[in-house]
């Protein structure tokens, strides 16, 4: 067994080392980019404007959210008072049961909207980016391009996260 293990770790490095000075050669000439796409991402123009889109589009139902958060502090306060019956207090814990369940229908609709189409707006994004890298690697002559969140050490003159950038918010401006 270890005979059979020792010649397949010979025939291993049989198979390897002629690949050695090819590796070196290659990297010796390689250019490297290195891009933070989610820094680059959250910067653009397109994304800034759907961000304040989505807030417009949404903030309706967050405004109705935020009355029903308040009618419900009031009727707290109300009960809190000492100042009503018990059948005052009855009618208020209803309404505030009511108010509660309406809350949270409406904070469960709203996130749930809001996450879906946070995630198409960064999915279209995330895609669009890839292809302005992948085309600016490509004008620039790059390799390799590897993503900031991948890499623990690299040169700041590697860094093309401007230049995806600028090259996404001239291929795609906000309008």
């Amino acid at each position: 067994m270890f005979r059979s293990l020792a010649i397949r770790a010979g025939m291993l490095c049989l198979a390897i080392m002629p690949l050695a000075p090819l590796a070196t050669t290659a990297s010796a000439q390689m250019k490297i980019g290195v891009v933070n796409t989610q820094q680059a991402m959250l910067d653009s123009d397109e994304l800034k404007k759907a961000s304040t889109e989505l807030e417009k589009k949404y903030k309706p139902r967050q405004d109705e959210l935020q009355k029903l958060q308040t009618d419900l502090q009031s009727i707290q306060t109300q009960i809190s008072s000492g100042k009503l019956n018990q059948q005052a207090i009855a009618d208020l814990q209803a309404q505030g049961t009511r108010k509660q369940r309406d809350a949270q229908r409406i904070s469960d609709d709203l996130q749930a909207d809001v996450d879906r189409d946070r995630q198409d707006i960064l999915g279209k994004t995330a895609q669009r980016m890839q292809d302005v890298v992948k085309k600016l690697a490509e004008e620039k002559g790059f390799d390799l391009v590897i993503d900031v969140s991948q890499t623990l050490y690299f040169k700041p003159a590697f860094d093309l996260t401007a230049d995806a950038l600028a090259a996404y918010n001239k291929a795609y401006p906000a309008k």
